[in-house]
């Protein structure tokens, strides 16, 4: 659960980036990206996490995907889902075979996956680091400094597709040494939502013991 909601809030951070006094050149790429994201209605991928600690000879990955359409998501990751259809949020672990049902609050909506693009206008300062080259692509590279010096987290590397404007991965770096690494995979845009996309359907899920905190 809490490597779960580390992913979401790493993404989060992505792009909570500040306005003022920032590089115009990055604020244009991040905008084109923002827009880019903001212009479907729905879209989902498949994505690549690896934690990485040199020092203390960590290397973990995790693989999960990601469904999004408005204030709705979807993520699963190492045998856990979230579910949130704006105003309900599912969480399920499949080992358990248990489903916590719990009301939107704040901190869960700022955590919220479906926001990860149009939330960079406050609380970091960001930069245009040059661009790379990436399975025969080519990226603009934005690195990303908090303006609040306690936050965990020093620096956030992003690589923006110069193609489509799409965030092929990103790399987030925290005083303890820590290095996420995100990748994102088949990324799909507008593709077709079942009807129950964003709920948690017990019919599906036999004997699942169900926790309701609402």
């Amino acid at each position: 659960m809490k490597k779960l909601f580390s992913l979401l809030l790493g993404m989060l951070l992505l792009v909570n980036l500040a306005q003022a006094q920032q590089d115009p050149k990055a604020a244009k790429i991040l905008n084109a990206m923002s827009q880019k994201y903001k212009s479907m209605k729905a879209f989902k991928a498949d994505f690549a996490q690896t934690l990485e600690n040199p020092s203390a000879k960590v290397k973990e990955t995790m693989q999960g995907s990601i469904l999004v359409s408005g204030d709705k998501y979807r993520l699963g990751v190492s045998g856990q889902e979230i579910i949130n259809d704006g105003k309900l949020m599912w969480t399920y672990l499949q080992d358990a075979n248990e489903v916590t049902i719990t009301e939107n609050d704040a901190e869960a909506e700022a955590m919220s996956p479906n926001k990860i693009f149009d939330m960079y206008k406050k609380g970091y300062k960001y930069a245009y680091a040059g661009s790379q080259t990436i399975d025969g692509v080519k990226h603009d590279v934005i690195e990303l400094a908090p303006e609040d010096r306690k936050n965990p987290i020093y620096k956030v590397r992003l690589y923006i597709s110069q193609q489509d404007k799409t965030l092929k991965s990103w790399e987030m770096f925290r005083n303890n040494g820590n290095r996420y690494a995100y990748t994102i995979k088949n990324f799909q845009a507008n593709p077709a939502l079942a009807a129950d996309a964003f709920t948690f359907n017990k019919a599906k899920h036999k004997g699942v013991s169900v926790v309701d905190l609402r």
